[in-house]
């Protein structure tokens, strides 16, 4: 079983794929924006997983071990002057 660690999580879609292969474990996710962790938390399983809102408070001695780390592209978000 591969250990997998989602960062910029979004809503899932690294999750999405490598559930419907098979054969991985979630340790953690990480997201920082409210309604996609809200929407993740409905689409998937998260119990007894390590949950980070900001990657940038990590303290890596405390992380999960994992043996992939995926990650989408964060998003940015356009803010009208």
């Amino acid at each position: 079983m591969i250990r997998v660690f989602d960062a910029f999580s979004g809503i899932g879609g690294f999750r999405s794929g490598l559930e419907r292969v098979g054969g991985f474990e979630f340790a953690a996710w990480c997201e920082i924006d409210k309604f996609a962790q809200k929407a993740y938390r409905a689409l998937y399983d998260t119990g007894g997983e390590q949950f980070y809102e900001n990657i940038r408070n990590i303290d890596a001695g405390e992380l999960a071990d994992f043996d992939l780390l995926t990650g989408g592209f964060p998003c940015v978000r356009h803010v009208p002057d």
